[in-house]
């Protein structure tokens, strides 16, 4: 494979001397300003730019600046003379360059220097490619967990209509608040499937009286699918309380996940403000001082503090869920 080099100067005999040194082993294209490179930039793929940074009109700096979106993978190397330290500086704190070389320059010494920039450049396009391949598979699994959630959501809906209606506003409401409390995009996928599926013990067959039985029956129901135990882990904890009285283990304080005690502030203040047997519901701010009441008993403290302030920021016509925060996670057909 030939690689293209990218030779700039605005000093015709300098590309003359750069192109007789290279183009026995790479495809030269010449630049006789930034601009003529810029353009040339837009047609070929180049590995390597070597580039003087006194040039008039646009220097070699920003050179390097343009051409970075433009070819990111290309390496950058940077001509300067002793009196361009300052634009040496900027370009290294800018990550432009990959390297610089002085004028004037040993043939032999630039030839390898070259060398080692195409190894980069190689380097760099792999580690893209992996990157690329990895933002793939994730893309993939997501949809797979989603497509699971979807399927088990819908059994849910066969068998209790306000079951799937309670998982379906508990994971608005779960997903507000993990935003809220900067939880990662992959804790965020297994929380919308924990807090939308944490019922589907209820109305599986080994339905039990005890509500942590029924929650470890879930837990096993999702946790059949590998990538989902650590949804599982949240659906087996929810009934954890923060003084560590709670089910099953008795789990105190930071020992619970955090993604459990999201859970089950959202999913009991869903149930306080809305039953199913027709009997009144407790209005936001009743909901609330309950919450609040039991505070650092049944429930972690700065979930309830924030999401009381989630309220309060969206003021009391919307309630704690925005569209925008649920847009990403949705589960519901």
């Amino acid at each position: 494979m030939t690689y293209k080099l990218l030779i700039v100067d605005d000093e015709q005999a300098n590309i003359r001397l750069l192109e007789r040194l290279f183009r026995q082993d790479y495809f030269c294209l010449t630049a006789s300003s930034g601009e003529e490179a810029i353009e040339l930039l837009d047609q070929h793929e180049v590995a390597v730019i070597i580039t003087d940074q006194r040039m008039p009109g646009m220097n070699g700096v920003e050179l390097l600046k343009r051409s970075a979106a433009r070819r990111p993978h290309m390496v950058r190397i940077l001509l300067t003379g002793y009196t361009d330290l300052e634009a040496l500086i900027e370009a290294v704190n800018c990550g432009l360059v990959y390297m610089y070389i002085n004028k004037p320059w040993n043939n032999d010494d630039l030839k390898l220097r070259v060398s080692r920039a195409v190894e980069h450049y190689e380097t760099n396009k792999r580690q893209h490619s992996l990157a690329a391949n990895n933002e793939r598979l994730n893309s993939r699994l997501k949809e797979m967990k989603l497509g699971f959630v979807r399927a088990m959501a819908s059994v849910v809906q066969l068998k209790d209509e306000f079951l799937y209606e309670h998982g379906s506003r508990v994971s608005k409401y779960s997903i507000t608040l993990g935003e809220k409390l900067g939880l990662s995009p992959e804790l965020m996928l297994d929380l919308t499937a924990a807090a939308f599926l944490h019922d589907i013990g209820v109305v599986s067959a080994a339905a039990q009286a005890l509500p942590y039985k029924n929650a470890e029956s879930a837990a096993q129901i999702v946790g059949c699918i590998t990538e989902f135990k650590d949804a599982a882990d949240i659906i087996r904890y929810q009934y954890e309380n923060f003084d560590g009285s709670g089910a099953p283990l008795g789990l105190i304080g930071d020992q619970i996940p955090l993604t459990a005690r999201v859970l089950r502030v959202a999913k009991e203040f869903d149930l306080m403000t809305n039953t199913k047997n027709g009997t009144p519901s407790l209005s936001p701010e009743e909901a609330f001082e309950r919450l609040h009441a039991s505070s650092g008993r049944e429930f972690d403290p700065h979930v309830v503090l924030t999401f009381s302030d989630l309220v309060l920021e969206c003021g009391p016509d919307r309630g704690p869920m925005t569209d925008n925060a649920w847009c990403s996670y949705t589960i519901a057909p």
